[in-house]
């Protein structure tokens, strides 16, 4: 049985490109957020686990920039690009947004901290298009930052004024403008750091899917709790219990065994648990039974066409999923009641 529709993942059942890609941002932030490791920085990348912003959110999306909408005005004009972000659904609630970019240290460049060693970034709203003719761009300022060119890291943009604008307002989408300033520097240093796009780098276009500008944004549905960093949890012990009362039991959902290893990234599957069991009379106080459960089956112990209470999950817990949806675009988010954590007769 296909029960994809009674689950409020997503509107319909994602069949992703194969040239789909998972930043490795998404998946580190998976890691550290779901517990699976502790330590940030994996693939070498510098990695700060956004607490504010995941603290106000239960859905991450990743959006890559359009290449093709590049559009370089001359040599000294702001670089265009532009985030394709239609596939936020109109009843998420966005709290925040970033824009990622990588940039490679320069050999040499500015040692000792002179001033010749630092360079400037600037990220802009596009407010209305380039004039024919001009080639102009007005713009808003939405952050800036001074960096030093002996590091080779990730850099991180405020953007949500503008997405805000775009997704809430509902106000045209003209796209980011990145303006790099140098200071004191050479001509050869000129645009060789900074990557945004995939010819600044010539013959260097091996892990350019990896290092494409990336715009990440947090939101909320209004379902469930946000996403909360937690801890790796350490496997419970596993004992023979013969009794046949009501208690959980094990399930582990493998999501290639029922098709959905295509599109979910992360977990491969989750430890999700049942109940079953006997939930006899009289009924004992572990079996965590409700006054109407109780009264259920003492009116089964001298009426057999009313049914015993049944064992049911009492307590559900979340767990976070990463997946690419049915846009192609990679989301991080936290399910509500996927996990038993108790039983009882109900």
């Amino acid at each position: 049985m296909d029960c994809f529709h009674m689950l409020y993942f997503l509107s319909r059942r994602p069949r992703p490109s194969h040239s789909a890609v998972v930043p490795r941002y998404m998946l580190d932030l998976y890691r550290l957020q779901s517990g699976e490791t502790e330590e940030a920085g994996e693939h070498g990348t510098t990695f700060e686990y956004p607490e504010k912003s995941a603290s106000r959110a239960n859905t991450v999306r990743g959006f890559h920039h359009e290449e093709h909408l590049e559009r370089v005005l001359d040599s000294t004009a702001p670089l265009r690009f532009l985030f394709n972000l239609s596939s936020i659904p109109e009843d998420e609630i966005l709290s925040s947004a970033e824009l990622r970019l990588y940039r490679q240290q320069i050999e040499g460049a500015g040692l000792g901290g002179e001033e010749g060693g630092f360079h400037r970034i600037n990220v802009y709203e596009i407010l209305k298009p380039p004039q024919t003719g001009t080639g102009q761009l007005i713009t808003r300022l939405l952050d800036t930052r001074l960096v030093h060119h002996n590091a080779t890291r990730w850099e991180s943009f405020d953007v949500s004024p503008a997405v805000l604008r775009w997704t809430r307002d509902r106000l045209p989408n003209h796209g980011l403008a990145l303006e790099v300033l140098h200071l004191n520097s050479t001509p050869t240093q000129q645009g060789r750091h900074v990557r945004i796009s995939r010819s600044l780098h010539p013959g260097a276009a091996e892990g350019w899917s990896q290092l494409r500008p990336l715009l990440v944004t947090f939101s909320h549905d209004g379902k469930g709790h946000p996403l909360t960093r937690r801890t790796k949890r350490s496997p419970r012990p596993r004992g023979r219990k013969k009794n046949r009362n009501c208690r959980r039991h094990e399930l582990y959902v493998d999501f290639s065994d029922v098709g959905w290893n295509d599109w979910i990234v992360a977990p491969p599957g989750y430890q999700a648990y049942f109940c079953h069991g006997d939930c006899p009379f009289p009924l004992a106080d572990h079996l965590n039974s409700t006054n109407h459960a109780i009264v259920q089956t003492l009116v089964n112990s001298v009426n057999a066409e009313i049914p015993r209470a049944c064992c049911v999950p009492t307590e559900l817990s979340a767990i976070s999923m990463l997946y690419l949806d049915e846009h192609d675009k990679v989301v991080l988010k936290n399910y509500q009641e996927m996990v038993v954590e108790g039983c009882g007769c109900r």
